[in-house]
């Protein structure tokens, strides 16, 4: 599947201690849009970050945190990524997580 030059980028902030039926919810997300087809869909991990509550989210060693910043990107034609943000609605409705759309331009997709 190649995707056209004009797409949307979809990112979804959240933590990594939240959680959709005892999974994390990065790793449901990932499945689901495995699942619907989408052409992809990637997972980042950040050493530091806060959302809403200000409060902060660090790897430093001497402050451990169970709950590092996670975002989940996903680059797809505008209608697909619609599409599955109604799927995936019931699963982040109760998160206080933040969800970004932009457009794209896809320069490169495609087989090596």
């Amino acid at each position: 599947m190649t995707l056209p030059s004009e797409c949307r980028l979809l990112r979804i902030y959240l933590g990594e201690s939240e959680t959709h039926q005892s999974k994390p919810l990065f790793e449901a997300i990932v499945l689901k849009a495995r699942e619907f087809g989408l052409a992809g869909a990637t997972v980042l991990r950040g050493p530091l970050g806060f959302g809403q509550s200000s409060h902060l989210h660090t790897a430093k060693i001497l402050r451990l945190s169970a709950d590092l910043p996670v975002v989940v990107e996903m680059v797809e034609t505008e209608e697909r990524l619609r599409a599955f943000l109604k799927i995936i609605d019931p699963m982040i409705a109760e998160s206080g997580i933040l969800v970004t759309f932009e457009r794209v331009e896809v320069l490169r997709h495609g087989p090596k």
